[in-house]
Protein backbone atom coordinates (compact mmCIF):
# COMPACT_ATOMS: atom_id res chain seq x y z
CA UNK A 1 0.00 0.00 0.00
CA UNK A 2 1.25 3.50 -0.52
CA UNK A 3 2.37 5.49 2.30
CA UNK A 4 4.10 8.44 3.09
CA UNK A 5 7.40 8.89 2.21
CA UNK A 6 10.32 9.01 4.63
CA UNK A 7 13.91 8.26 4.49
CA UNK A 8 15.93 5.20 6.38
CA UNK A 9 19.24 5.19 6.38
CA UNK A 10 20.12 0.86 5.75
CA UNK A 11 22.93 -1.14 4.77
CA UNK A 12 24.17 -1.02 0.88
CA UNK A 13 24.63 -4.82 1.27
CA UNK A 14 20.95 -5.36 1.97
CA UNK A 15 18.81 -3.62 -0.71
CA UNK A 16 17.66 -5.96 -3.28
CA UNK A 17 18.22 -5.26 -7.00
CA UNK A 18 14.70 -4.98 -9.08
CA UNK A 19 16.62 -5.34 -12.59
CA UNK A 20 19.35 -7.81 -14.23
CA UNK A 21 21.94 -6.01 -15.63
CA UNK A 22 23.75 -2.53 -15.38
CA UNK A 23 25.87 -0.82 -17.52
CA UNK A 24 30.04 -1.81 -16.59
CA UNK A 25 31.13 1.34 -18.17
CA UNK A 26 29.10 3.35 -16.49
CA UNK A 27 29.77 1.63 -12.99
CA UNK A 28 32.96 2.79 -13.40
CA UNK A 29 32.33 6.15 -14.01
CA UNK A 30 30.52 6.29 -11.21
CA UNK A 31 33.62 4.73 -8.45
CA UNK A 32 35.74 7.21 -10.94
CA UNK A 33 33.68 10.25 -9.86
CA UNK A 34 33.33 8.44 -6.11
CA UNK A 35 37.34 8.18 -6.13
CA UNK A 36 37.72 11.84 -6.33
CA UNK A 37 35.64 13.21 -3.73
CA UNK A 38 36.43 14.25 0.17
CA UNK A 39 35.19 12.89 2.86
CA UNK A 40 32.62 15.84 3.18
CA UNK A 41 31.60 15.35 -0.83
CA UNK A 42 30.97 11.96 -0.01
CA UNK A 43 28.41 12.10 2.83
CA UNK A 44 26.77 15.06 0.98
CA UNK A 45 26.22 12.78 -2.22
CA UNK A 46 25.06 10.06 0.06
CA UNK A 47 22.47 12.27 1.61
CA UNK A 48 21.00 13.76 -2.34
CA UNK A 49 21.27 10.31 -3.84
CA UNK A 50 19.00 8.42 -2.06
CA UNK A 51 17.79 5.35 -3.08
CA UNK A 52 14.14 5.15 -3.83
CA UNK A 53 12.49 1.81 -2.63
CA UNK A 54 9.66 -0.36 -2.25
CA UNK A 55 9.54 -2.60 1.04
CA UNK A 56 8.38 -5.95 0.19
CA UNK A 57 8.87 -9.87 1.36
CA UNK A 58 10.53 -10.35 4.41
CA UNK A 59 10.38 -6.51 5.28
CA UNK A 60 13.22 -6.22 2.64
CA UNK A 61 14.09 -3.36 0.68
CA UNK A 62 13.61 -3.27 -3.34
CA UNK A 63 15.47 -0.48 -5.06
CA UNK A 64 13.72 1.17 -7.89
CA UNK A 65 16.50 3.07 -9.66
CA UNK A 66 20.10 4.17 -8.90
CA UNK A 67 21.58 0.67 -9.27
CA UNK A 68 24.50 2.06 -11.36
CA UNK A 69 25.08 3.58 -7.86
CA UNK A 70 24.57 1.14 -5.42
CA UNK A 71 26.82 -1.63 -7.20
CA UNK A 72 29.37 1.30 -7.38
CA UNK A 73 29.84 2.19 -4.02
CA UNK A 74 29.37 -1.62 -3.40
CA UNK A 75 32.45 -1.81 -5.03
CA UNK A 76 33.90 1.16 -3.24
CA UNK A 77 33.04 -0.92 -0.02
CA UNK A 78 30.48 2.01 1.17
CA UNK A 79 28.37 0.48 4.63
CA UNK A 80 25.43 2.88 4.88
CA UNK A 81 22.68 4.42 2.43
CA UNK A 82 19.46 6.18 2.43
CA UNK A 83 16.78 4.56 1.34
CA UNK A 84 13.15 6.57 -0.05
CA UNK A 85 10.22 4.60 0.91
CA UNK A 86 7.83 4.66 -1.74
CA UNK A 87 5.46 1.74 -0.19
CA UNK A 88 5.18 -0.63 1.95
CA UNK A 89 3.85 -4.47 0.42
CA UNK A 90 5.40 -6.42 2.62
CA UNK A 91 2.36 -7.81 3.91
CA UNK A 92 1.87 -9.30 0.11
CA UNK A 93 2.79 -12.80 -1.15
CA UNK A 94 5.80 -12.79 -3.45
CA UNK A 95 3.93 -13.49 -6.42
CA UNK A 96 1.46 -10.57 -5.98
CA UNK A 97 4.28 -8.29 -4.77
CA UNK A 98 5.85 -8.90 -8.24
CA UNK A 99 3.16 -8.27 -10.35
CA UNK A 100 2.37 -5.10 -8.40
CA UNK A 101 6.49 -3.89 -9.00
CA UNK A 102 5.73 -4.97 -12.70
CA UNK A 103 1.97 -2.92 -12.73
CA UNK A 104 3.86 0.31 -11.11
CA UNK A 105 6.47 -0.27 -13.89
CA UNK A 106 9.34 -0.47 -10.81
CA UNK A 107 10.86 -3.94 -12.20
CA UNK A 108 12.95 -4.36 -15.36
CA UNK A 109 12.89 -8.42 -15.54
CA UNK A 110 15.22 -8.47 -18.66
CA UNK A 111 18.81 -9.92 -18.63
CA UNK A 112 22.08 -8.85 -20.80
CA UNK A 113 20.60 -10.05 -24.10
CA UNK A 114 17.46 -8.05 -23.93
CA UNK A 115 15.10 -11.29 -23.14
CA UNK A 116 12.25 -11.41 -20.58
CA UNK A 117 13.01 -13.79 -17.50
CA UNK A 118 11.32 -15.22 -14.69
CA UNK A 119 10.97 -12.56 -12.09
CA UNK A 120 12.55 -15.27 -9.50
CA UNK A 121 15.91 -15.13 -12.03
CA UNK A 122 16.38 -11.20 -10.71
CA UNK A 123 19.72 -11.40 -8.93
CA UNK A 124 18.95 -10.56 -4.86
CA UNK A 125 22.38 -8.43 -4.67
CA UNK A 126 23.46 -5.73 -6.46
CA UNK A 127 27.06 -6.80 -6.95
CA UNK A 128 25.37 -9.90 -9.11
CA UNK A 129 23.71 -7.59 -11.63
CA UNK A 130 25.44 -8.98 -14.97
CA UNK A 131 27.21 -6.19 -17.51
CA UNK A 132 24.90 -5.22 -20.16
CA UNK A 133 27.38 -3.01 -22.70
CA UNK A 134 24.52 -1.35 -24.85
CA UNK A 135 22.92 0.21 -21.74
CA UNK A 136 25.66 2.01 -21.18
CA UNK A 137 25.79 2.82 -24.92
CA UNK A 138 22.76 3.94 -24.04
CA UNK A 139 23.69 5.85 -21.21
CA UNK A 140 26.60 7.90 -23.41
CA UNK A 141 24.20 8.58 -26.15
CA UNK A 142 21.92 10.41 -23.96
CA UNK A 143 24.32 12.05 -22.32
CA UNK A 144 26.01 13.31 -25.78
CA UNK A 145 22.51 14.36 -26.68
CA UNK A 146 21.29 12.14 -28.94
CA UNK A 147 18.37 11.83 -27.40
CA UNK A 148 16.45 13.54 -24.36
CA UNK A 149 15.80 12.64 -20.90
CA UNK A 150 12.49 11.27 -20.69
CA UNK A 151 10.28 10.54 -17.50
CA UNK A 152 9.51 7.27 -18.21
CA UNK A 153 10.31 4.36 -16.71
CA UNK A 154 13.50 2.13 -18.25
CA UNK A 155 13.43 4.52 -21.07
CA UNK A 156 17.91 3.83 -21.12
CA UNK A 157 17.06 0.04 -21.54
CA UNK A 158 14.89 0.90 -24.21
CA UNK A 159 17.70 2.08 -26.39
CA UNK A 160 19.76 -0.31 -25.37
CA UNK A 161 17.55 -2.82 -27.10
CA UNK A 162 17.45 -0.12 -30.46
CA UNK A 163 21.56 -0.54 -30.38
CA UNK A 164 21.28 -3.68 -29.94
CA UNK A 165 21.52 -5.06 -33.91
CA UNK A 166 23.37 -2.63 -34.78
CA UNK A 167 26.84 -2.84 -32.89
CA UNK A 168 28.76 -5.54 -32.29
CA UNK A 169 29.56 -6.39 -28.50
CA UNK A 170 33.25 -6.73 -28.97
CA UNK A 171 32.80 -2.99 -30.24
CA UNK A 172 31.49 -1.58 -26.86
CA UNK A 173 34.50 -3.12 -25.03
CA UNK A 174 35.64 -0.62 -22.23
CA UNK A 175 38.91 1.57 -22.51
CA UNK A 176 40.89 0.22 -19.48
CA UNK A 177 37.41 1.27 -17.90
CA UNK A 178 37.53 4.47 -18.82
CA UNK A 179 34.04 4.19 -20.73
CA UNK A 180 33.21 3.22 -24.16
CA UNK A 181 35.52 3.86 -27.38
CA UNK A 182 34.28 7.44 -28.07
CA UNK A 183 33.85 5.83 -32.08
CA UNK A 184 31.17 3.94 -31.04
CA UNK A 185 28.96 6.51 -29.09
CA UNK A 186 29.56 9.08 -32.24
CA UNK A 187 28.13 6.52 -34.35
CA UNK A 188 25.16 5.61 -31.51
CA UNK A 189 24.50 9.70 -31.76
CA UNK A 190 23.76 9.83 -35.41
CA UNK A 191 21.79 6.19 -35.58
CA UNK A 192 19.68 7.78 -32.56
CA UNK A 193 19.41 10.95 -34.58
CA UNK A 194 17.97 9.48 -37.48
CA UNK A 195 14.41 8.29 -38.48
CA UNK A 196 15.12 4.60 -37.77
CA UNK A 197 15.05 5.71 -33.90
CA UNK A 198 11.82 8.11 -33.99
CA UNK A 199 9.49 6.05 -32.67
CA UNK A 200 11.31 6.06 -29.37
CA UNK A 201 10.85 8.05 -26.09
CA UNK A 202 13.30 11.35 -25.98
CA UNK A 203 14.35 10.97 -29.87
CA UNK A 204 16.03 14.46 -30.81
CA UNK A 205 15.81 13.97 -34.60
CA UNK A 206 14.26 15.60 -36.89
CA UNK A 207 11.30 14.47 -38.80
CA UNK A 208 11.13 15.24 -42.67
CA UNK A 209 8.05 16.57 -44.64
CA UNK A 210 7.14 14.97 -47.44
Amino acid sequence: MPIQQHMEQVALADLRPTQMTVGAAEVAVKRAQWAQLKSKARDKLLHSHWFPAVRGPRGLFFIVDHHHLGQALMQESVDQVWVMLLADYSAVEPDMFWRLMEFHHWTHPYDEKGRRQAFSAIPKRLEQLKDDPYRSLAGEVRKAGGYAKDSAPFVEFLWADFFRPHFDKKSLSSQGGQGLPESAVVAAVALARGPQARFLPGWAGVQSTP
